[in-house]
């Protein structure tokens, strides 16, 4: 060694180390307080990590290190969200398995990772698409058949208990969340036959089979969630998605709305993403009232928050897909509806709710009667209006909803005043405070009183009844895939019967195409002899995406365990995760989604916590900084930025890999076939090609993508970690600028001279450090630690410059001093940190030894300066 650092040899020796001595391992150890440090597992695709995507893992692995020196056993874990769609369109287009594809890409990963210096524990790595991972899912998916949701006990109980009830007294007092309607006595059940039970069962269990809506893609042959779709087209393709009513499973989340909304009070969680779940579920006070068709036994159920504007709903609203639309829709009025509601299919709920501007809609020639006045009003079909939300139905108040009035104002349809206030000529009055006019036995009140009036009138008259309602829907479970999780149950008359324990996992069969059979059915469907007791179907669906993503956090705990998804004895030392790193845009799918089976879990008494991830932080995305040439129109002539307003040029973007500090690398240009520009003239300023610049999404599209493999090849692992905190707040969203990461390596690279005499010999002293030393060294202790628990990792990168300039105005060596600076260092530059403390003589890694602690009176100023005149 030398006062030369050699970033590449100290890194690849101390990587090497902590997998040979496996030094992040842990295991029970009740003398010690655990700390559950968690990322949000990647889907490896075949691109590859960039230098946005390790953002958040730094973060953990700075904290996880912190917490190992301050004494906490740490658990710090990695694995891969391996099923996805990407996988399987690759199979489909090179028929190759997609098991195959994902192990390529995992491996492609793990070595990327592995280069970066993570203290991830990979004894305890996980894959969603092993099949001794998914036995245990598809046995959460058995334990969520097998349950129903009790909402006098307000939890999840086994189904057994409810045939009980059944048995002994039928289901008029059963207190369910349940889509059974009809109500029966315990002889009718008793002389049910076992088909007939089994329907009636799954009205009530968790996870059941219904006709639901859902967005289907025929290019892709599958079912879509809400946010794999983007402005009517498939995320992944681009492809048409249409809404289409089909046969699927579903998970009763709804069941556990209300406690997934106040639960939230309780997470150590960003105030944006707690609101974000809270509107998505939705709670809403009000009343379900019913309306009267006229010349109809039929009744029209709306859910509304507003029961005090009745007296001014002038017409009533319906989804495209309700399931009334062809019955009230006149002879007359049939084509017209039929066009409008073939169109109105093929746009995303998220569509619909986010355009507020496009206005379309269409009469039914049906009318509804005014429950109170009796009057007539028009049925309309409006796609503002969602299916999936309260009734698929609204009474439209146009003179207090914004949109119903830009409905009522296109249309030409009434506007009725009854809360005063608001200037009807120029926009709707939507404010919930005013008297109440022109309503009858409403009049006088203000807005509040009116509802509870209007509710108890409601409510005694038979309209209807008081309500509280969720906007959040049951969440469809099944997708026409080939790659996923195999739902674990056969069908018998019809009837879905689930698989035993010891018949888990129900493995993916072999397939010769990965694409839906000839006549529709699912890629599962081209499975030869795959049925059960050779007789029975399987489910051909498989389980979505976020199947195995659900309860992932409890597997570390015990991966190995082929017993059980995961033993007592770990579920209470580790419990919930202590620190959950990852994407805010997982806050509507898989942070609910997960948050619904922990629940369940818990209820059911699978495990000992309530939540899943106490605290959490959404790291922000590091975006790229993409380059610019400006080539004129018509020639084959790039101009410089500086010339180009002298010309008329198109924009285009190049290869951030070919420009360094905006300067084009004409030569690499030239080679580039996308722009043929091997004979172009080139324009140029001081003899350089200056490119523009932009900040933008990194994506291969724009070709910004910076590599994290090329910077550590160029700087080293330890000068990417810093480099990436340096950037600014984790939370922030902040833009990539490889010009910037010099600084930081240049510090690393005159700390590690601070080791070296002018012999090149390696030398410490162990002199008495001055005060000015130890106040600087203690400042930075106590700085680093607090950066550290609150998670303001770019300002300790500061500081440890700060740190280093004071000490090298005295070319300080001194071992009080740089030992400990070696310990803070470690968590943030742990490579080299391990290799100074190895040459300081320690034989035991620096993740073994313990974080310095800072002393008060090392920080009290002893000398002040005063100017005098």
């Amino acid at each position: 060694m030398s006062s030369f650092y050699d970033f590449e040899a100290i890194e690849g020796k101390w990587q090497k180390y902590w997998a040979e001595n496996k030094t992040f391992n842990t295991e029970i150890d009740e003398s010690k307080q655990k700390f559950y440090s968690l990322d949000m597992f990647p889907y490896p695709s075949g691109a590859g990590l960039h230098v946005g995507h390790p953002l958040g893992y730094i973060a953990s692995d700075i904290v996880s290190r912190f917490k190992r020196l301050k004494g906490f056993n740490v658990l710090h874990p990695m694995g891969y969200d391996s099923f996805g769609l990407p996988a399987e369109q690759y199979a489909i287009q090179t028929g190759q398995h997609p098991e195959i594809t994902t192990q390529q890409n995992t491996a492609r990963y793990r070595e990327q990772l592995d280069k970066i210096g993570f203290s991830f524990e990979w004894d305890r790595e996980v894959k969603t698409s092993n099949p001794d991972y998914y036995k245990w899912t598809q046995w959460i998916f058995l334990q969520l058949f097998d349950s129903w949701y009790n909402n006098d006990s307000n939890k999840a109980e086994s189904i057994s208990t409810l045939i009980e009830k059944f048995e002994k007294d039928g289901n008029s007092n059963v207190n369910a969340n349940t889509d059974q309607e009809t109500t029966f006595t315990a002889d009718e059940w008793n002389a049910f036959s076992e088909n007939d039970q089994q329907q009636v069962l799954l009205n009530y269990r968790l996870t059941f089979l219904a006709d639901t809506t859902v967005n289907w893609c025929p290019a892709l042959g599958t079912v879509l969630a809400n946010d794999e779709i983007k402005d009517g087209l498939s995320e992944r393709g681009g492809h048409p998605v249409e809404r289409k009513k089909m046969r699927q499973w579903s998970m009763r989340i709804t069941a556990y709305a209300d406690r997934l909304l106040t639960d939230l009070d309780g997470l150590d969680w960003t105030d944006s993403i707690k609101e974000i779940q809270r509107n998505w579920i939705g709670k809403s006070n009000g009343a379900q009232v019913y309306f009267d068709i006229d010349n109809s036994e039929k009744k029209l159920e709306i859910f509304t928050t507003r029961p005090d504007t009745i007296f001014g709903a002038t017409y009533m609203t319906i989804a495209p897909e309700h399931d009334w639309v062809p019955e009230l829709t006149t002879d007359e009025q049939r084509v017209e509806v039929e066009a409008y509601v073939e169109k109105a299919k093929n746009r995303s709920e998220r569509d619909r709710m986010s355009d507020v501007k496009t206005i379309s809609g269409v009469f039914t020639g049906s009318y509804a009667l005014h429950p109170f006045t009796g009057e007539k009003i028009q049925i309309w079909i409006g796609d503002y209006v969602l299916a999936s939300y309260g009734t698929g139905a609204v009474m439209a108040v146009p003179a207090h909803d914004s949109r119903d009035y830009a409905f009522a104002k296109h249309f030409n349809l009434p506007i009725q005043e009854v809360v005063e206030g608001g200037n009807l000529e120029e926009e709707s009055y939507d404010a919930k405070e005013g008297k109440l006019v022109n309503s009858d036995f409403l009049n006088g009140l203000d807005v509040k009183e009116a509802i509870q009036k209007a509710i108890s009138e409601i409510e005694k008259q038979g309209r209807g009844k008081g309500q509280i309602n969720f906007k959040m829907r049951d969440a469809v479970f099944s997708r026409q895939r080939y790659w996923g999780e195999p739902i674990p149950v056969y069908f018998k008359d019809g009837v879905p019967y689930p698989l035993s324990i010891d018949q888990l996992p129900l493995e993916l069969p072999k397939v010769d195409e990965y694409l839906p059979t000839e006549t529709g059915e699912p890629p599962l469907g081209r499975a030869e002899g795959w049925k059960f007791e050779n007789q029975y179907e399987y489910e051909l669906s498989t389980m979505p995406g976020w199947a195995g993503s659900s309860w992932y956090m409890f597997r570390y705990m015990d991966p190995k365990n082929d017993n059980e998804f995961c033993s007592v004895e770990q579920l209470k030392y580790w419990g919930n995760v202590d620190l959950y790193i990852g994407g805010a845009e997982h806050a509507t799918g898989h942070l609910l989604y997960s948050r619904f089976w922990t629940k369940f879990l818990y209820d059911r008494g699978f495990i000992t916590v309530n939540e899943p991830f106490q605290k959490m932080i959404n790291q922000g995305m590091i975006q790229g900084r993409s380059n610019l040439v400006y080539k004129v129109k018509g020639e084959n002539k790039f101009v410089s930025k500086g010339l180009r307003k002298q010309y008329d040029t198109t924009t285009h973007h190049v290869d951030v890999n070919i420009v360094q500090s905006d300067v084009l690398d004409v030569e690499a240009f030239k080679a580039d076939k996308r722009f043929e520009a091997e004979g172009a003239e080139f324009v140029l300023e001081d003899g350089k090609y200056h490119c523009g610049h932009e900040v933008e999404k990194m994506s291969k599209r724009l070709w910004n993508v910076v590599n994290p493999d090329d910077v550590i090849a160029q700087y080293g692992a330890d000068t990417l970690r810093l480099f990436e905190m340096f950037l600014g707040p984790l939370e922030q969203f902040k833009p990539w600028n490889t010009e910037g990461i010099s600084g930081v390596n240049k510090f690393l690279k005159r700390f590690w001279k601070l080791f070296w005499d002018e012999n090149d010999n390696f030398s410490v002293s162990d002199d008495e450090p001055t005060k000015a030393e130890l106040k600087v060294l203690h400042e930075t202790i106590k700085k680093v630690e607090w950066d550290i628990q609150n998670y303001s990792f770019n300002t300790s990168v500061s500081q440890f410059m700060i740190c280093f300039n004071e000490l090298n105005k005295t070319n300080c060596n001194k071992r009080a001093i740089l030992e400990p600076f070696v310990q803070i260092l470690s968590p943030y530059a742990p490579h080299i940190a391990e290799e100074l403390w190895k040459l300081l003589g320690h034989q035991e890694s620096v993740t073994k030894s313990t974080f310095p602690v800072w002393k008060e009176e090392y920080l009290k100023e002893d000398d002040f300066e005063y100017p005098i005149m």
